[in-house]
């Protein structure tokens, strides 16, 4: 593994530090999914028309078809920028996106893909169900095959931005009789199609970014599955792996910043006189430091495989959980100051309620040590 930069690299990166510097946004993004869509659309486009948008994605797309390697230093320059967070793009931009480069037909690559990177569409993932989150070997939407078109119903929860979305990564069951991972399939969803029903969920953080969805009788055409019908679970792995793998790298640098941030805070108060505070704070930095050199490593495999593997879900995990405890720390160091915030009116107050999710989203903390255990380590299945 060669973590070095070559001289282009570095060149690379310098041209993303100067353009951030020039172009962030100078307000700031609002926080619930409705109130930000406009500001995320304009965003993304600005990205877009200036190059920056699908670094590493093929240029017959709308990328610039870069390395993944330029993606990475792309997404740390905007993270140390402290570049506004894509929010309604993110399914799109870093798992929608990249799943349908690896397994889409050329039709609906040449339509989706495009208008993802414009900011045009915005997709939602439909996953999770109320009787099968981590567990999506478990889903019951069913999609039935009439002609050339399905026809859907069931319901999926716990799907970011579908409130506000145009297109949904659909997994559901297409093969009547089948269980667990047989007889899935990856589809297309057009979420302004006829009965489709969205219900937003407000998050304990006071933002509305989830709802559930429900489909009665939703047609959607065959054209619309990718990677063919009952390949679905193969297709979906590929989305997971994209999710946890490189699409928090810009979280991860942000950890990064947020320590350094708490460690100037400390020095500051005088509480990193106390010992237990200064210990946490140097773990906390020793982690972030291991956490990047994961990734790196994890970048490595993403470039001679061409998609992330198993070993994703260390990051994804890693991240998650010591993400949750900065964000504890944060609150410590305030003190007696976080009695004068309103209900998550402050960024680390915000943070840390949203952080909770972060050993839920994307396959709870349990479903990635299972990941974890018996695909990296060779452990026996756990049932």
């Amino acid at each position: 593994m060669d973590i070095g930069f070559s001289s282009a690299e570095t060149h690379f990166r310098e041209q993303c530090r100067d353009w951030l510097k020039d172009n962030i946004p100078t307000g700031k993004r609002p926080l619930d999914a409705s109130d930000a869509i406009g500001f995320d659309k304009a965003w993304q486009r600005r990205l877009f028309d200036a190059g920056w948008a699908g670094i590493n994605w093929p240029t017959e797309y709308g990328g610039r078809g870069l390395s993944i390697v330029q993606q990475v230093i792309w997404l740390e320059e905007y993270a140390k920028a402290h570049a506004p967070w894509i929010g309604a793009n993110f399914v799109g931009i870093n798992h929608g996106g990249p799943t349908l480069i690896l397994n889409a037909s050329e039709e609906q690559k040449a339509f989706h893909l495009p208008r993802i990177l414009k900011g045009e569409s915005i997709w939602c993932q439909g996953f999770s169900e109320p009787g099968a989150g981590s567990d999506l070997a478990g889903i019951t939407t069913r999609g039935r095959i009439d002609g050339d078109e399905l026809i859907i119903n069931g319901s999926k929860i716990w799907t970011s931005f579908a409130h506000v979305a145009d297109w949904q990564e659909l997994v559901l069951r297409t093969e009547e009789g089948s269980k667990r991972h047989a007889g899935l399939s990856w589809v297309i969803c057009d979420m302004h199609a006829p009965g489709i029903t969205v219900r937003p969920i407000r998050k304990m953080s006071g933002q509305t970014e989830f709802a559930e969805v429900f489909y009665d009788d939703v047609r959607v055409p065959l054209d619309n599955v990718v990677g063919g019908l009952g390949n679905g679970w193969k297709v979906a792995m590929s989305t997971l792996s994209f999710e946890r793998g490189t699409g928090f790298i810009a979280d991860q640098v942000k950890l990064g910043q947020e320590i350094a941030e708490l460690v100037s805070k400390a020095r500051a108060s005088g509480m990193i006189e106390d010992d237990r505070i200064a210990d946490q704070l140097a773990q906390m930095r020793a982690e972030v430091a291991a956490l990047r050199a994961m990734t790196y490593r994890n970048i490595s495999e993403v470039v001679r495989t061409g998609q992330p593997g198993p070993e994703a879900s260390v990051i994804r995990l890693f991240a998650a959980e010591l993400g949750q405890r900065i964000e504890r720390m944060a609150l410590h160091l305030m003190g007696e100051e976080i009695l004068d915030f309103a209900y998550g009116d402050d960024d680390a107050v915000h943070d840390y309620l949203r952080g909770f999710a972060a050993t839920i989203a994307g396959g709870t903390a349990q479903i990635q040590r299972d990941i974890i255990g018996e695909r990296l380590l060779g452990l026996p299945k756990s049932r």
